[in-house]
């Protein structure tokens, strides 16, 4: 199985306790949202599965591999994608793309294309030679998103990728990820928005670190 399996995750920062212990499992093709107030936990939590913050507790794992860093995450096919975009200023749009996927070793012509495909998926296929700072920020949320898109990752971690759009962008990028999921990935979409989180297949709540189902995954359950 491709599942990504959550056994009594917990995170801390010294006596702050940021998520208690948690048990998951997400299978591809599923759709969460993480919702709760700010310092609920969701960062901490989306960071966690994305290897990038080292739990207190509990283990995770993708696909049978324990999940133990950024750069097994990273190997596994995990995209996670930060509050602040994770863009590099020197770069224009589409180098942010094209860059890693080169990293990745895709061959430089499908490099290309798939960088300019997911430009047009995002509707900035005119922008790719605009620096970072030269985007609005609901730009730039695109361009991180176009970047998970063009990775055909297997587990895309979205950190309020969708907050500074306007309705007709987030409804267009909501739908980029439910094509995502179809496509076999798992997505978790932390996010402050109730019209995104109500089009996911589930909800799940933080608060103060604690987890509660507000839509549950058929068959699935959450300690």
């Amino acid at each position: 199985m491709s599942d990504l399996v959550v056994e009594q995750l917990s995170v801390a920062y010294g006596d702050l306790v940021a998520l208690r212990p948690l048990d998951l499992r997400l299978s591809p093709g599923a759709v969460l949202a993480v919702t709760g107030p700010s310092g609920a936990g969701k960062s901490s939590l989306l960071w966690s599965l994305g290897g990038a913050v080292t739990p207190a507790g509990g283990s995770l794992s993708l696909a049978g591999t324990r999940l133990d860093g950024r750069d097994t995450a990273a190997r596994l096919g995990v995209a996670l994608i930060p509050q602040g975009n994770g863009l590099a200023g020197s770069l224009n749009a589409a180098e942010n793309i094209l860059v890693p996927l080169l990293a990745l070793g895709i061959a430089p012509a499908e490099a290309r294309t798939r960088t300019q495909s997911a430009l047009e998926l995002v509707g900035l296929q005119e922008s790719g030679r605009h620096l970072i700072d030269e985007l609005s920020g609901g730009q730039q949320q695109r361009i991180a998103l176009a970047r998970a898109f063009a990775s055909r990752a297997t587990v895309i971690l979205a950190d309020e990728s969708t907050s500074d759009l306007d309705a007709g962008n987030r409804e267009r990028m909501i739908a980029a990820l439910r094509a995502e999921a179809a496509r076999g990935a798992i997505v978790v979409l932390a996010t402050h928005d109730p019209d995104a989180a109500a089009e996911a297949d589930a909800e799940l709540a933080l608060d103060e670190g604690a987890a509660t189902w507000v839509r549950p995954l058929p068959g699935r359950g959450v300690s």
